[in-house]
């Protein structure tokens, strides 16, 4: 058992931190000034480039992961526990704020709205500038079908990493299980490139992050694959079936199974050139439209997770 200040017996506080949270997510979507200089993301990022150097040795690498998480983790778990000797209501207020750090959605569906937005008006530099931002393949010689597959490939990958993994270790271990997911994708991120300056160095995060993302990645796969007929895509068989058969074409273990569930619930190909193809033969090639019905998708995904959050908490309030 965590002690009460990590994870209240009373599951209304969760969920009333897990609202705000969210609430702050559509509120407040873009960091910026001193909120953008403290946010964890950006703080734990800086710190993995600045210990994490490249060339340096897997040792280095694990030495950064625990100094970076650990320091983040002790600073907000006394943010935590300070908040909890004086009020409930003050730990709402720091959860929810932990929470809205560590989860984030309305930021990723309006970058990728706004590809869909730009290749629907012709917009081709546009969608590339947009879809830049949520990517690391240079997007800017694609042509518009993959510019618009890159973007919904995003969307499921980030689905998973931004939403539904911290969201769901949230709900089994608080804010800073959100809060751990969050920097050990955040790290990887920073870290964990196939290279040759980092594959020693960035093992450890790469791999951690595998790990934590194992499940939720095809937990999420799973809810979007039933949100097929939400979109009015492809039959659930059809969904199913481009799943199962793609899910281990990418080089990652984890993105492979949200991004082909998506390809398989729109019935479009998704393809990143020279490295991966997901979608048979018959699968149609990614327009502005299905951007839209991706969105739509990973709403639904994200409404059905919060639901599935809440029960938890409560069960586990239950239990306790």
């Amino acid at each position: 058992m965590l002690p009460r200040f990590l994870y209240p017996d009373d599951p209304i506080l969760l969920i009333s931190a897990l609202a705000l949270g969210l609430v702050l997510d559509v509120a407040y979507p873009y960091h910026s000034g001193i909120l953008l200089r403290i946010h964890p993301v950006h703080t734990s990022y800086f710190m993995a480039k600045k210990l994490g150097r490249p060339y340096g040795s897997g040792a280095l690498g694990v030495a950064t992961w625990l100094v970076v998480v650990g320091t983040h983790m002790l600073l907000y778990s006394a943010l935590l526990y300070i908040a909890w000797s004086i009020h409930p209501i003050l730990w709402i207020l720091a959860a929810g704020w932990v929470l809205k750090v560590s989860a984030s959605l309305r930021l990723l569906i309006d970058t990728v709205r706004r590809v869909g937005e730009a290749l629907d008006k012709g917009d081709i530099d546009g969608a590339r500038y947009w879809a830049q931002q949520i990517v690391r393949r240079n997007v800017y010689k694609l042509e518009p079908e993959h510019v618009a597959s890159a973007a919904i490939e995003s969307l499921a990958e980030s689905l998973v990493d931004g939403f539904t993994s911290p969201l769901l270790y949230y709900a089994v271990l608080g804010p800073l299980g959100a809060l751990l997911q969050r920097l050990a994708n955040t790290l990887d991120g920073a870290l964990g490139f196939l290279t040759p300056e980092y594959r020693d160095v960035g093992w450890f995060s790469a791999k951690v992050d595998t790990v934590l993302n194992y499940v939720p990645a095809r937990l999420t796969a799973v809810l979007i694959l039933l949100m097929s007929p939400l979109v009015k895509g492809e039959s659930l068989t059809w969904a199913v079936r481009t799943w199962r058969v793609f899910s281990r074409a990418t080089p990652s273990v984890n993105a492979g199974h949200p991004m082909s569930a998506m390809a398989g619930a729109l019935g479009v190909w998704l393809e990143k050139p020279e490295a991966y193809r997901l979608g048979d033969r018959h699968a149609r090639s990614p327009s502005p439209r299905d951007i839209e019905k991706g969105i739509r998708a990973s709403m639904g995904v994200a409404v059905t997770t919060i639901a599935l959050v809440i029960a938890i908490v409560l069960m586990i309030g239950h239990v306790a």
